[in-house]
């Protein structure tokens, strides 16, 4: 299988769509595909945070294209040619008020490979230091939840019921990064 050519067919202030153009598996047949990239923006940034008291750190954040709030963990976009590193920990502080001390590389991969090109670079920050909330984009609207570890599963649960939406990368990527964190 072989990508052939993409054509724009609109692009807008951070996204574009494009008609991706590709040979199948059949080696003959070319086909399209209908996806989505990210404009101006190197890739995406998620991180997991706990704090010294073994604490997760979630955002509760209003997401327009779902009409509802979603549990989340903070994440951001990377800037064309700033550092991962950089990026995780500015995204940190605008959506959190925390500071790493210490930021791990976990994982990286596709959000949603069906759909769009984004690939997600996931860090586990630890001594943490609440310097305030930084910067935030006049759109975002977030709440902090710092949740014992051991009541993830039934906060989320409980959020939930109570009608948010809670991003499905939040549960493998805070058990990932707690095993990650016994390792040690």
């Amino acid at each position: 299988m072989t990508v052939l050519r993409k054509k724009t067919l609109w692009e807008g202030k951070f996204l574009r769509s494009v008609l991706v153009r590709y040979i199948d598996g059949s080696g003959i047949t070319e086909r399209d595909w209908e996806a989505v990239e990210r404009v101006g923006c190197d890739c995406i940034v998620g991180i997991v945070p706990f704090t010294d008291e073994c604490e997760v750190i979630m955002i509760r954040q209003f997401r327009p294209p779902l009409d509802a709030h979603v549990i989340e963990l903070p994440a951001g976009l990377c800037d064309p040619g700033e550092r991962l590193e950089d990026a995780a920990r500015r995204e940190l502080i605008e959506e959190t008020g925390y500071a790493a001390g210490q930021l791990k590389f976990l994982t990286e991969g596709p959000l949603s490979s069906g759909l769009s090109s984004e690939m997600l670079t996931v860090f586990v920050a630890t001594n943490l230091t609440f310097v305030g909330i930084g910067r935030r984009d006049e759109a975002e609207h977030i709440e902090v939840l710092k949740v014992p570890f051991k009541k993830v599963a039934s906060e989320i649960e409980a959020r939930g019921k109570a009608g948010d939406y809670v991003d499905l990368k939040v549960f493998g990527l805070v058990e990932l990064a707690q095993r990650s964190l016994q390792k040690k």
